[in-house]
């Protein structure tokens, strides 16, 4: 009930404004798979923990850990988001 209400209070179309569009889009997942294959390779201990259930984890993931997925999806995230703003031209450099 609760979570209907909420839903109607909030507009169904995407926001359209520069920071906001969906070019940027796979720019953040290129990123985010970049540093996951990257740092899959590149932890010191990746196989401690539990498995992290991916295709084509062994040949392409090194089996990471749900630890090291977390870690490489945020830090992928945050890449991609700085990338997509630096070619958006909003961040302006010193």
């Amino acid at each position: 009930m609760f979570h209907v209400a909420l839903l109607a209070a909030f507009p169904q179309d995407a926001p359209t404004s520069p920071l906001f569009h969906w070019q940027g889009t796979p720019i953040i997942i290129g990123s985010c798979l970049f540093v996951l294959i990257v740092a899959s390779r590149r932890i010191k201990f990746p196989h401690q923990g539990a498995k992290m259930p991916l295709p084509f984890s062994k040949l392409l993931f090194n089996d990471i850990s749900v630890a090291g997925f977390l870690g490489s999806m945020s830090l992928g995230h945050i890449l991609g988001v700085l990338i997509t703003l630096l070619l958006a031209g909003t961040v302006v450099g010193s």
